[in-house]
C-alpha cells in the first residue's frame, strides 16, 4: 500500500486523539451483544448500537423523529452513505459496498432485487418498526454468512408480554419544506401477560428537492420525487413461562421514485417480509436461550425510464428475489465461559431482465437477462465463546464455516454468458471460513479491546454472473466474472475508552487488508451494450487492497443540562496496482451541543467534511469541502397522561451547496430543510 505524505499526516492527527466508535454506552446487561462499560465482572463484546426513535419511545432527545432510517444511519462512524437520490441510500459499512457486509432484519437475510443496487434492504422498513440497528465489524459480523466488512442487523420493535393488559398507540405526521415531503402514520400497541402486538403504517410523499444556492444554476434536482407505504406487523403468544411463539409481517411499497444520478427511475419497489420465530427459555442445564426462526421474502423491483424525456433508447428492467431462510441459536453458560453457536441458511433466487425498445418502431426489442436467474443454496455454522480470564480481562474466540452454491437455472442466461467463458457450467460451490479473537481489557476508567480476523466472501451475483450493468458513475458496462476466487481479508482492530465522571472519550482503528480484491477492470475490444458508455469493464481480481478506517470522539457534559460532543473520522483505501479505491470518505467532523431540560430539548451542530481523495479510474472527481449547520428543537406537552411532542428544525442552516463523496454521479446534496414532527401518544 502507498500512502502519501499528506495523507499520512491526517492519520496520525486521528489516531493522536480518541475516538468514537459506539453511538450508546448504556444498554441493558441482559443483551449480550449490546456495547457496555459498567464496573460488572463481565466484559461485553464492544459492538455498536444506533438507537432508532419511534413513536412508542421517547421521541424528545431526536432531533429529526419522522426522518428516514437512513439518517439514522449516518450518525455511525462506521456507515457512509451512498445516494443516487432522495430514497433508498445505500449503506457501506467501514468503506465498503454492500457485496462485502452482511444485512438483515432481525437475522433474516434480505437480497435487493435491482441491479443497481437502488433497493437496499433498509430501504424496506420505517423508523416506527425499528427499535435499533446492531453494527459488528469485521468477522465478528459473520454469524449469518460470509462477511469482509462486518455487518448490520436492524433489530424490530417490540412491546413485549406485560403483567397488565395494556394498549398503547400514537398517530404523527410532518412536514419538510425542501422537498415538500409530508409524513403520516399510526402505531397501536397491546401487551397482556400471554400476548403482545405491535401495528404500524407510515405513508411518506415527497416531490423534487432543492440543493443549496449556487449562482447561474437551477437548483431543482429533477427526478428526486418518490411515494412509500409502510405496514409492519408482530404478534407473540407465550406458550408457557418458558415458550414463546412470534409471527412478523413486513409490507412496503414504493411507487414513483425517481433517481437524479441514473439514468432510470423507479416505478416500483415492494418487499413481502414474512417469519415465524419459536423461543425456549433454559430448555437445559447451562443453556439459557434457544431461539429458531423461519423467514420468507420476495422483493420485486421495476425500473423504466418513461418519464424521462429524452433518452438513446427506451429500456425497461424488472427484476425479482425471493429468500427462503432459517437460522438456529444456542446460547448458554459454563464456568467462565459464555457461548453462542448459530446454525443458518437460505436460499435465494434473483433475476433481472432487460427489454430495449428502439426509437425506429421498424426495429426489433432486444432482450437480455442481466442476473441469470440465479440460485443461491448456503448452510453455515457459526460459534463464540466469551471467556472470563478474570475481573479485568475477557476473550472472545469465534469461527465458522458454511457452503455456498450457485447455479444458474436459465438456458438464455447460461449461454449469455458462454460467450465470455465458454467452459463455463451452471453450478460452482465454494467453502467459506472465518475465525477471530478479541481480548478485552478493562480497568478503573479505561478499556483497551484488541482483535485479530480472518475471513473470506463469494462473489455477489452481480460480480459472478452479471451481464451489461452500467455504472453510470464511471460510465462502463460491468460483466461478471463466474471465474473469481474468494475474497479474503485479514482485520485488525484496536479500540481504547476512557470514561470519567462527565467526560468520555473513544479511540478506534481498524484496518483491513484483502487478498484477492474484487473490482471492475476494462476490457478492450468488447463493444457496450449502452450507447453512451465508455466501454466494459469485467469484474477482475487485485493482489491485495488495503482500508484503513478511523474515528474519534469527545463528550463532555460540564453541567447538567448542557452536553458537547466533538467526533472525527477518517478513511484511506488503496488497492495493488496503483490503484485508488473508490467511494472513500475523506476527513469528517461533527461538532454538536445539546440542551435538555425538563420537557424541552435544542441541539445545534456544524458537520463538514475535507476534499475526497477521487479515483479518477472509477470516474470520482474531487469535492471541494463543505460545513453544514443544523438546528432542532422540542418540546412535550402533557395532557391527561397523554403526550403531544412537537418537534421542529433547520437542516443546512445557511442553505450551503455542497457534493458530498458518496453524492453519486455528483448530484448535490439537499439545500437549507425546514421541517416540524407532531406526535401524539396515548
Amino acid at each position: 500500500m502507498i500512502v502519501n505524505i499528506q495523507d499520512m499526516k491526517q492519520i496520525l492527527l486521528i489516531l493522536f486523539f480518541f475516538s468514537y466508535e459506539i453511538s450508546l454506552f448504556a444498554q441493558q446487561k441482559k443483551d449480550s451483544t449490546a456495547n457496555i462499560l459498567s464496573d460488572s465482572l463481565t466484559i461485553h463484546q464492544l459492538d455498536e448500537v444506533i438507537v432508532i426513535g419511534n413513536p412508542s419511545t421517547n421521541y424528545l432527545k431526536e432531533n429529526k423523529a419522522l426522518g428516514s432510517l437512513d439518517s439514522y444511519l449516518e450518525r455511525s462512524k462506521s456507515i457512509n452513505m451512498i445516494r443516487r437520490g432522495a430514497y433508498a441510500w445505500e449503506p457501506m459499512l467501514n468503506g465498503m459496498s454492500t457485496e462485502r457486509s452482511i444485512l438483515t432484519i432481525d437475522g433474516m437475510k434480505i437480497f435487493h432485487a435491482c441491479t443497481d443496487k437502488m433497493d437496499p434492504i433498509t430501504s424496506y422498513v420505517e423508523n416506527t418498526n425499528l427499535s435499533l440497528a446492531k453494527i459488528k465489524e469485521g468477522q465478528s459480523g459473520s454469524e449469518y454468512g460470509g462477511t469482509i466488512a462486518g455487518s448490520i442487523d436492524l433489530i424490530r420493535r417490540k412491546t413485549g408480554f406485560k403483567q397488565e393488559k395494556k394498549l398503547t398507540g400514537s398517530a404523527f405526521a410532518g412536514f419538510e419544506s425542501n422537498n415538500k415531503q409530508q409524513i403520516y402514520g399510526a402505531t397501536l400497541n397491546y401487551s397482556s401477560p400471554q400476548f403482545f402486538t405491535d401495528i404500524d403504517f407510515t405513508y411518506r410523499n415527497a416531490k423534487n428537492y432543492q440543493s443549496g444556492y449556487k449562482s447561474n444554476q437551477s437548483n431543482t434536482i429533477l427526478y428526486s420525487q418518490f411515494t412509500k407505504y409502510n405496514i409492519s406487523a408482530i404478534t407473540g403468544f407465550k406458550i408457557n413461562d418458558k415458550q414463546v411463539i412470534e409471527a412478523s409481517l413486513i409490507y412496503d411499497k414504493a411507487t414513483d421514485v425517481g433517481y437524479p444520478a441514473l439514468p432510470m427511475d423507479v416505478s416500483l419497489a415492494r418487499a413481502l417480509i414474512t417469519s415465524l420465530q419459536y423461543t425456549y427459555k433454559n430448555p437445559l442445564k447451562n443453556i439459557s436461550l434457544w431461539e429458531t426462526k423461519i423467514y420468507y421474502n420476495t422483493i420485486t423491483h421495476v425500473m423504466d425510464d418513461s418519464h424521462r424525456p429524452i433518452v438513446p433508447i427506451r429500456m425497461d428492467m424488472p427484476g425479482w428475489s425471493k429468500t427462503h431462510g432459517f437460522y438456529s441459536t444456542l446460547a448458554g453458560n459454563y464456568t467462565i465461559h459464555s457461548f453462542k453457536a448459530t446454525l443458518s441458511g437460505y436460499l435465494n433466487n434473483s433475476l433481472a431482465e432487460m427489454t430495449m425498445h428502439p426509437n425506429n418502431p421498424n426495429e426489433k426489442d432486444m432482450f437480455m437477462l442481466t442476473w441469470p436467474d440465479i440460485n443461491t443454496l448456503y448452510t453455515g455454522l457459526n460459534v463464540e465463546d466469551n471467556i472470563s480470564l478474570n475481573e479485568h480481562l475477557q476473550l472472545l474466540i469465534q469461527g465458522g464455516v458454511g457452503i455456498h452454491n450457485n447455479k444458474i437455472e436459465s438456458e438464455l442466461g447460461l449461454n449469455s454468458l458462454r460467450l465470455f467463458y465458454p467452459d463455463l457450467t451452471p453450478q460452482k460451490t465454494r467453502i467459506l471460513k472465518n475465525i477471530s479473537t478479541q481480548l478485552s481489557y478493562h480497568h478503573n476508567n479505561f478499556l483497551y479491546q484488541l482483535g485479530i480476523g480472518y475471513g473470506d466472501r463469494a462473489p455477489s451475483i452481480s460480480e459472478g454472473y452479471g451481464f451489461y450493468l452500467l455504472n453510470v458513475n464511471d460510465n462502463f458496462d460491468y460483466i461478471g466474472n463466474p471465474n473469481l476466487n474468494n475474497e479474503q481479508s485479514i482485520n485488525v482492530t484496536f479500540s481504547s475508552t476512557y470514561n470519567i465522571n462527565k467526560f468520555t472519550a473513544i479511540a478506534k482503528i481498524n484496518y483491513f487488508y484483502m487478498i484477492d480484491y474484487i473490482i471492475g477492470k476494462p476490457k478492450n475490444g468488447i463493444p457496450p451494450m449502452n450507447i453512451t458508455a465508455n466501454g466494459i469493464k469485467i469484474y477482475e481480481q487485485l493482489n491485495s487492497a488495503s482500508i484503513i478506517n478511523t474515528s474519534v470522539q469527545f463528550k463532555y457534559k460540564p453541567f447538567d443540562y448542557w452536553t458537547f460532543i466533538t467526533d472525527m473520522s477518517y478513511r484511506y483505501g488503496q488497492g495493488a496496482e496503483n490503484t485508488i479505491l473508490p467511494l472513500i470518505q475523506p476527513f469528517n467532523y461533527r461538532l454538536e451541543a445539546k440542551f435538555e431540560k425538563k420537557s424541552f430539548f435544542i441541539d445545534a451542530s456544524l458537520n463538514g467534511s475535507s476534499k475526497n481523495r477521487n479515483s479518477i479510474e472509477f470516474g470520482e472527481t474531487q469535492k471541494s469541502p463543505y460545513a453544514i449547520a443544523n438546528l432542532a428543537l422540542s418540546k412535550k406537552f402533557n395532557i391527561n397522561n397523554q403526550h403531544l411532542i412537537v418537534k421542529t428544525g433547520v437542516e443546512n442552516l445557511f442553505n450551503t451547496y455542497y457534493i458530498t463523496f458518496d453524492d453519486w454521479f455528483g448530484i448535490p446534496s439537499m439545500g437549507r430543510n425546514i421541517y416540524v414532527n407532531l406526535i401524539y401518544k396515548f
